[in-house]
């Protein structure tokens, strides 16, 4: 089945770049609707913006998408894998700004808000795209890669020379509420040098230690310290959902990342796309559709925060 919300989600904070405050509101949406972003703020010509592989724009650190008029918004990636882990496939996401809030630099909060609006089912199955053949891209050291998979299941690992991240890996089938439950809550990381760098370029002026987890060397400066001890690999799979979610529907298939961001795997969905024989659609019923993620997502498979 697809779902839609039952009320308005709103949902206010700051950009991560701009430091600016942001006001999105994540309105209920009609059966093959899909997901659309809206510029509320952009008062001539076409404020609206498909949430698809085929609008995102080379950006440095984020998810980008843009229309033909050139209007953008940025940092979708968290509320693309909220959406696409509580299940809905139809949403209108209204935001003033060109940037989507930064919140606590993880999922959970949006989860968190769209299970307040209410979730429900739309009478209509929902079309997943069914990986056939593997497809892969490469850069470096870095890799992405897509095979066939009963559901979406994503393998992700990372190498960072800093002692307080060193290298990590998991493993995660997405049924259910799985990204709810073990991934939602892990926040955006970087380094203390990259975030002194940044703000000498006038970016990530909204970025604090209460909504990005920051290490040096082998300390974590955030307060709290680590939600989880493989935080950092567990929000580059949470990068790696809100992405796919812009190939339009769920993925049927096992998704690979090998020190791959945000670029490799719209590089990725863009390799799917251009081979036919790589895919197909497939209406979801029964026990198929029973497995997507976000299915019977509920306020108890969110994280627990002291």
């Amino acid at each position: 089945m697809q779902y839609t919300l039952k009320t308005t989600a709103i949902f206010q904070g700051q950009g991560l770049h701009s430091g600016a405050p942001v006001t999105m509101k994540v309105h209920p949406a009609p059966v093959g609707h899909g997901i659309w972003f809206m510029r509320s703020d952009v008062t001539s010509g076409d404020a609206r913006i498909s949430a698809t592989w085929d609008a995102v724009v080379p950006s440095k650190l984020c998810t980008l998408i843009a229309n033909d008029a050139g209007v953008s918004v940025s940092t979708i990636e968290h509320v693309m894998a909220a959406l696409a882990g509580s299940a809905i496939s139809n949403a209108l996401i209204e935001v003033d700004g060109p940037e989507v809030p930064i919140l606590d630099g993880s999922a959970a909060p949006f989860v968190e808000g769209l299970l307040n609006a209410g979730i429900v089912e739309q009478d209509a199955p929902v079309l997943a795209i069914r990986v056939l053949q593997p497809v892969e891209v490469r850069e470096g050291d870095a890799v992405a890669r897509l095979e066939p998979s009963d559901m979406l299941e994503i393998d992700f690992s990372i190498d960072f020379a800093d002692a307080a991240i060193g290298h990590q890996a998991k493993v995660l089938n997405m049924a259910n509420g799985a990204f709810v439950r073990e991934l939602s809550d892990s926040r955006t990381f970087c380094r203390n040098a990259d975030v002194i760098a940044m703000r000498e370029r006038g970016l990530a002026l909204g970025g604090t230690l209460e909504n990005a987890v920051v290490f040096e060397g082998a300390k974590v400066l955030s307060p709290g310290g680590l939600r989880h001890a493989d935080e950092p690999v567990r929000h580059k799979m949470l990068d790696a959902l809100g992405d796919l979610a812009l190939a339009g529907g769920p993925v049927l298939g096992r998704y690979t990342g090998v020190r791959a961001g945000h670029a490799m795997t719209n590089k990725l969905l863009r390799a799917l796309f251009a081979r036919p024989d790589a895919w197909i659609l497939q209406d979801c019923e029964g026990r198929t559709g029973g497995k997507l993620p976000g299915v019977g997502v509920h306020h108890g498979d969110l994280p627990l925060r002291a």
